[in-house]
């Protein structure tokens, strides 16, 4: 296996482990929801659909990119495809770096458009990979071998500085982002891999044209934590564990500037219940994320196991729905939430 496989064996390994979480918050803890003891609403006609990128889904979930670049990866991705494939919701598939190095590795992810030819997926590259401007046919590879309906971009500087052989120049990420934008065609994601986004730089990626940011807030998984957890790892710090911005704080930072701005955001890093997605959707996020949650279900119990989880959310934020007399996601609102006193 080469040197990325075996790094991106190690991450879905720690990522299913208590020990590479976040110790601080995603911060919504800090919030309760506002009880309707008159809802009105029959729960039976409670709606979960949500728009994102013009298209609708059954659920406001986006199964965040983790998996890729090592093969046995095309097993978890084909799971997740016929899962996504089966549920109508979007997801992404891990960093796509590996596989424009090594064509072996292309079957590991071009097996999600086999298992869902319908479903909405996305294409993965760092950030880092960008600089100086990704060659058009590596571009067009990362399209194809999935048919990818958008691109996620990567954002991990931290997660990096913390891999022994991790990159350390990020200067012209931006410039690579904007070329990136300029040759395709489909929309452009761009997230953070867990220590958030703040306004400042959600404002640089606007003005290059990002059509989606996904703020990736700390307080779920730690990559610094997982880098260090690493065995190939000599010499790991573990001052860095808890750098991060939280989840909700990107989440109201950045919808500020929602008006004046014609963007989507998502919300993720942390999202491990249906009352994590409500109250993100209530914050001001347009779609949530969640990956480790479903790796974790998928490599205990499988597809079924995925299936299990996601029955678990979807009950629950019907139920939560009903509760705020929510009669769908787009009803909700700052004001059916409060700060616990």
């Amino acid at each position: 296996m080469s040197e990325i496989g075996d790094r991106k064996k190690d991450h879905i390994k720690f990522t299913v482990d208590e020990q590479a979480q976040y110790s601080q918050s995603t911060g919504f803890q800090r919030y309760q929801f506002v009880h309707n003891a008159l809802p009105e609403i029959d729960f039976e006609d409670v709606s979960t659909e949500k728009v994102l990128l013009g298209r609708t889904f059954s659920f406001p979930l986006f199964i965040s990119s983790m998996t890729g670049g090592y093969s046995e990866a095309g097993q978890v991705n084909a799971i997740i495809a016929e899962f996504c494939q089966e549920k109508n919701i979007p997801f992404g598939v891990g960093s796509q770096r590996a596989m424009l190095e090594d064509d072996s590795l292309t079957d590991t992810f071009s097996i999600v458009r086999k298992k869902a030819p319908n479903a909405f997926i996305c294409s993965n590259i760092g950030g880092v990979q960008l600089i100086g401007g990704l060659q058009k046919d590596s571009i067009k590879r990362m399209i194809d071998s999935i048919e990818a309906d958008a691109i996620i971009v990567h954002l991990n500087p931290l997660q990096e500085l913390m891999q022994p052989e991790g990159d350390r120049n990020f200067k012209g990420v931006l410039d690579g982002i904007e070329h990136l934008i300029k040759k395709t065609t489909i929309p452009v994601i761009v997230k953070e891999t867990g220590a958030g986004i703040s306004q400042s730089v959600a404002k640089k990626l606007l003005n290059v044209g990002v059509s989606v940011i996904d703020v990736a807030g700390a307080g779920g998984t730690s990559w610094a934590k997982v880098e260090n957890l690493r065995e190939s790892n000599f010499e790991p710090n573990i001052d860095f564990d808890e750098w991060g911005i939280s989840t909700t704080h990107c989440l109201i930072d950045i919808s500020k500037i929602k008006q004046p701005q014609d963007f989507e955001l998502i919300s993720s890093g942390g999202i491990r219940s249906a009352f994590d997605i409500v109250k993100s959707l209530c914050l001001g996020a347009d779609f949530a994320a969640s990956a480790q949650p479903f790796i974790k279900a998928i490599s205990v119990n499988g597809l079924e196991g995925a299936e299990e989880l996601f029955l678990k959310w979807e009950k629950d934020l019907k139920t939560i729905l009903t509760l705020l007399g929510c009669q769908s996601v787009d009803d909700l609102k700052s004001s059916h939430l409060k700060l616990k006193s």
